[in-house]
């Protein structure tokens, strides 16, 4: 994993940079770097906010502006670029990524929901300020440790540095010009001089080798001042274009100053640059019309060839009006004191645009099925659709805004107001509309435009005008530079003559340029890329392209993660996956068994809502609702902790062993690990927290500082809280979107119910316990039917129900809560014990329907059960035993010996006294186990220390889950059955280490668990720790008989269901015995993971011998490999040896070489 240590050390290791501090990715990590120093220090202020009433909101509104700005386009770029990129060559990897900036979007638009509210003047704004900083903080962080983790390796595994460099030049290009002049500038003053030296060096590696370029990226990166250049170049630019340039040299003009003289006529458009505006509403209404054209020639001629090439100039053409409405919005309007808004037809257009989009989209996809007729039809109306709303938005504008900006704002300030419209687009963008606009355009009102673009660029600016001057005259088909006629000489040349250093001055129009855009503009048949121009571009170039147009990567296509989010264009809360999915959650009526899974999100949501909005009251320092909270917080932390280990363990390697599904949970085991890591954070403070709390409240008098300790703890855990809620709320949000239609898509439905039966079966009894209730009371009652019926059919062949009704009764659904009807309703159903499941006949007698019984429906039941074909034979066995000893049960509970023995001591009862295990230690016990206490048992009264004692003596057998009392052997007391004793002489003396409610069990010995499927107690950890419950054998099997759910690893023969014996291998891996004995012949170690497969060291002490009679030779005595031990798993050195290396830890040969040092290392 790429952590920030790497980046701090990178400059004392020069000499040894891994592949990824080598890449041009690695400048990823200091732009992240960035972005943490920028939140950690917000999120101080905004602490500081809280405790401190005299700390002004003003300064942290401007750095929340600049944070959301400056994040949105990384987040922008990433998509358009990284992202496209990326999913091309590793697939189910980036999707998730673009999914968490739609996430962390959310979390912006809450921030400033909360800023813009009428709240700022309450007492809990600043604390609840605090809570949504530390909550972006988290997700932001954790959003980009998961890129250094995941994408950031790929990125250099999967793309050769020269990709690479290509990727990050397109990334910073794919940045708003007016962006990047404060990005570049805050990035450098966030790191340390040595890494600005090192991202210097890596931009170096980027950016194309063309002077004016890297001109202006390290002008924006250092913030230099460029006046005095600018001056300079004004007052020398005469003597800088010398006859022999201009001889030479077809971009300088001889009547430069006429030309200047006319340009200044009365009625100049100069004395009005704001009507440049007409010049865009022009060309963007001229391409439109073509477009339009270009669909009904689809229309008349059928043919869907060259569609694509369609959508690529619809693409552009959108990116150009979506551009210019974010210019009039951010740039144009909020100049006039007057309220200008044409949002609602801004969203319109965009809208529009994403719908002729999908329908370009549409017929790609559907090729040769679609109806052509339908889609021309479609084509031409969408078309004609858009040119109509965009022309009648072009109208009110120029009605409305432009006479305003006339009569209020001087020729200076309206060019300054389109110089900057023009920064708004990134430089990708800018290098094809500029020759775009200015192609449409006569000569005269190009120079205008021209001129006025030179004017009011600021002195800084000098490079990056001049390459949006020489870009705008490629849209010319003459061999003259319009921006030599409009300034005098061309400042192209006239700035890389004052660059070039001595030596004679030369035109660059003659030289090739490197990695720039030599690619020629074609058209085909009508169409053109983004981009692509109907104008002949001129051969001879005085400024470099960007070298983006001719894409190798995929970056930038139609159908990439963000197919038609433009940069900033996109609004934070967009749904971008639509494209893919077509709905944002899947419908939950479709009843499918995985999403039983799912309905643990609406549990997770809601007690998440708790921890977040009652936080707040823990500055109350209120003590029962401390305990109370940390009791939520603890229960939400373990079920949850069983949702993700479920997920990890069952649900995402599932997906994985689709072959289409390679990668796609990866991001969401990271998310598992980061969140358990919030909820430990959170344990602690709040551990810390009550703490602190009894520390106030053992002392007197309260102290100052302990009481404010207290309230700033109080604020940290609100935050954490509020932090671990929009985590969570994001991840399950993703999770719905991105992996459930997988399911439906992938999986059958008993393939699901076998996933949902894995699930359960690794699910111990006391959790279930828990979890039941938990979900099922934010369930409606259908919704818990539907999920009760798919756990019943996943463990059908189980006891799960009869344990099920066996607890159910008595629940709560909540720790705070009253019980819904849902619940009333499933209690209700375990008192009636009903006498058929809901297959209708399969028999479930509890005790009470026996004793309620005559002769005659027992002998009646009893031969349902034994003809019923269904039935497991221990479950037949089980209730055939249960109905012939009914009747003598039921007289024994009549009988007056049973009336007369209900006391609450055991005198007068069989077997009142102590029994022991130890008589000599007076260990209280019987033969079969140790215990401080004896059963009543309900059959017949009396009292035995285990159910084996009671059989043993009686003519019948005891049901120990019938038994209801028990008997302290210490102070020889009858009452109800429990894990310690309630007499106050016994002082809570406990019963035994390990007590089933279940089973009535026991045991002070042993490790023991109760299986809810098996419905009594095993040996053991636990499910899910030590063994599973398998729905298809129904039986609890050890953690490592698992691994015979997989195929043997010589034959592929499935060794579940194989009839051949298997052995079980040291590492925990199986394969046949027969497979095992032939591969044994030739190899010793495992070929899943390499270890030994037994004792070696008889073959080690071989080779011991072996090598101690070999002689190296002279050059190789004193060489040694860096090796890898297989067994062991530790790193080390060995001697030389072509074929043997022994760890020098372990020794075991079984290892692997992973360096060689150089022969000429020993021999100097």
């Amino acid at each position: 994993m790429a952590t920030m240590n790497q980046i701090e050390s990178s400059s004392n290791n020069n000499n040894k940079h891994s592949k990824k501090q080598r890449s041009p990715i690695h400048i990823f990590l200091y732009f992240h770097k960035a972005i943490r120093s920028e939140l950690d220090a917000l999120h101080r202020s905004a602490i500081d906010f809280v405790n401190n009433n005299l700390v002004d909101i003003e300064p942290l509104l401007k750095r929340y502006h600049f944070l959301r700005s400056i994040y949105q386009h990384h987040c922008n770029a990433e998509d358009e670029v990284i992202f496209p990129a990326l999913d091309i060559r590793v697939k189910n990897v980036a999707r998730t990524y673009s999914l968490e900036h739609e996430g962390e979007s959310v979390i912006f638009d809450q921030l400033f929901a909360l800023l813009d509210s009428n709240m700022q003047n309450e007492e809990s704004f600043r604390r609840e300020l605090a809570s949504c900083t530390g909550a972006l903080q988290t997700s932001i962080s954790q959003h980009m440790s998961k890129e250094e983790e995941q994408v950031i390796p790929l990125l250099v595994e999967k793309f050769s540095f020269e990709e690479q460099a290509s990727l990050v030049w397109q990334f910073l290009c794919s940045i708003p010009v007016n962006m990047m002049a404060e990005f570049l500038p805050w990035l450098s003053a966030s790191v340390s001089s040595d890494e600005r030296q090192e991202m210097r060096s890596s931009l170096c590696r980027v950016i194309p080798e063309e002077k004016l370029l890297q001109q202006i990226i390290f002008t924006w990166m250092d913030g230099v001042n460029m006046l005095k250049k600018r001056k300079n170049l004004e007052d020398d630019v005469t003597s800088q274009c010398s006859p022999i340039s201009e001889k030479n040299c077809a971009c300088s003009s001889s009547q430069s100053i006429k030309q200047e003289t006319s340009l200044r006529s009365s009625d100049s458009p100069l004395d009005r640059p704001v009507d440049e505006i007409l010049h865009w509403h022009k060309a963007i209404e001229k391409e439109l019309i073509d477009i339009a054209d270009a669909a009904r020639r689809i229309q008349l001629s059928g043919d869907f060839s060259d569609l694509s090439a369609f959508n690529k100039r619809l693409q552009f053409i959108a990116e150009v009006c979506i551009f210019h409405s974010i210019a009039e919005d951010k740039v144009i309007f909020p100049a006039f004191d007057a309220e200008l808004s044409f949002a609602q037809e801004h969203a319109e257009e965009e809208s529009e645009f994403d719908k002729f989009r999908c329908l370009i989209e549409s017929i790609e996809n559907d090729g040769a099925n679609s109806s052509s007729s339908e889609f021309c039809s479609k084509l031409c109306s969408h078309a004609n659709h858009i040119m109509a709303i965009i022309g009648n938005h072009f109208k009110n504008e120029e009605l409305q805004v432009l006479p305003l900006a006339r009569k209020h704002f001087s020729p200076k300030k309206q060019r300054e107001l389109l110089y900057k419209s023009l920064c708004v687009m990134p430089l990708r963008l800018i290098e094809c509309v500029l020759p775009w606009l200015v192609g449409s355009l006569t000569e005269e009102d190009a120079k205008s435009f021209l001129h006025n673009m030179r004017m009011a660029a600021p002195a800084s600016d000098t490079a990056l005008v001049t390459l949006f001057l020489g870009w705008a005259c490629k849209g010319r088909p003459r061999e003259t530079c319009l921006s030599s006629n409009a300034t005098g000489c061309c400042p192209a040349k006239s700035f890389l003559e004052e660059n070039s250093g001595s030596g004679p001055p030369f035109c660059p129009c003659i030289l090739p340029t490197k990695r720039s855009n030599t690619t020629s503009r074609k058209e085909s048949n009508g169409f053109c890329t983004p981009g692509t121009l109907t104008v002949q571009v001129k051969k001879s170039c005085c400024v470099p392209g960007l070298g983006m147009n001719s894409n190798k990567l995929g970056t930038g296509s139609t159908k990439s993660l963000r197919s038609f989010t433009f940069g900033p264009s996109a609004p934070l809360s967009s749904s971008v996956f639509n494209w893919e999915t077509g709905i944002s959650l899947i419908d939950e009526g479709t009843g499918r068994p995985m999403d039983t899974i799912f309905k643990f999100h609406k549990a997770i949501r809601k007690d998440l809502e708790f921890l977040d909005v009652e936080s707040a009251k823990l500055s109350e320092s209120n003590e029962s609702f401390l305990h109370q909270f940390d009791g939520r917080f603890r229960l939400l932390w373990g079920l949850y902790r069983a949702h993700s280990n479920a997920e990890d363990d069952i649900v995402f390697p599932a997906l994985e062993s689709k072959e289409t599904l390679h990668n796609v949970s990866h991001s969401y085991t990271l998310d598992h690990k980061q969140e358990e890591k919030l909820f430990e954070d959170i344990s602690t403070s709040l551990f810390e927290l009550c703490e602190l709390h009894d520390k106030n409240n053992s002392i007197s008098s309260k102290c100052h500082d302990n009481l404010r300790s207290y309230a700033e703890l109080a604020t940290k855990v609100q935050g954490m809280c509020k932090s671990i809620r929009v985590t969570l709320d994001q991840h399950i949000l993703r999770e719905e979107l991105e992996l459930w239609p997988l399911f439906d898509i992938h999986f059958s439905v008993e393939e699901q119910d076998k996933l949902v039966g894995r699930i359960i079966g690794t699910t111990g009894a006391e959790v279930l316990q828990s979890m039941l209730p938990w979900v099922t009371s934010v369930l409606t009652q259908e919704e818990q039917d539907r999920m009760m019926d798919t756990w019943k059919q996943a463990t059908k062949n189980t006891m799960f129900t009869e344990w099920l009704n066996e607890w159910w009764e008595g629940s709560s659904p909540s720790l705070d809560a009253s019980p819904s009807d849902s619940d009333k309703n499933i209690s209700q159903g375990s008192e009636l014990h009903e006498a058929l499941d809901p297959n209708g006949y399969t028999f479930k007698p509890g005790w009470k329907d026996i004793f309620r019984m005559n002769e005659n429906e027992l002998a009646s039941e009893m031969r349902k059960v034994s003809s019923d074909p269904a039935l497991d034979p221990r479950r037949k066995a089980y209730l055939m035993q249960n109905l012939m000893t009914s009747r003598w049960i039921a007289a024994q509970q009549k009988s007056p010996q049973g009336r007369e023995s209900d006391k609450t001591d055991g005198e007068g009862l069989y077997g009142c006294s102590p029994s022991f295990r130890d008589t000599e230690k007076q260990i209280f016990g019987c033969e079969h186990y140790k215990r401080n206490c004896k059963l009543r048992a309900a059959c017949c009264q009396k009292l035995f220390t285990c159910r084996f004692c009671h059989d043993n003596v009686s003519d019948h057998t005891m049901d120990r889950k019938a038994t209801t009392e028990m008997m302290c052997m210490n102070c020889l007391k009858v009452q109800p059955v429990g894990p310690v004793c309630s007499t106050p002489s016994c002082n809570g003396l406990s019963m035994a280490k390990y007590y089933c409610s279940y089973c009535k069990f026991f045991d002070d010995e042993r490790t023991v668990y109760h299986c809810p499927f098996c419905n009594l107690c095993r040996l053991g950890k636990g499910l899910g720790v030590d063994f599973f419950h398998c729905m298809t054998c129904n039986y609890c099997l050890g953690i490592k008989e698992k691994g015979l759910e997989t195929n043997c690893p010589i034959c592929c023969d499935f060794l579940f269901t194989s009839s051949a014996a298997v052995r079980a291998l040291p590492c925990g891996h199986f394969m046949h015995s027969a497979c095992f004995q032939a591969y044994a012949c030739t190899h010793y170690i495992c070929p899943i993971c390499s270890k030994s497969m037994g004792d070696m060291s008889v073959y080690f002490g071989m080779l011991d011998a072996l090598m101690a009679s070999e002689v190296l030779p002279e050059d190789y005595r004193n060489r040694r490999h860096d090796i890898l031990c297989n067994d062991c798993g530790k790193k080390g050195s060995a001697p030389f040896h072509w074929l043997y290396h022994k760890c020098g830890c372990c020794g075991s040969y079984n290892t692997r070489v992973i360096k060689v040092d150089q022969i000429s290392d020993f021999l100097n």
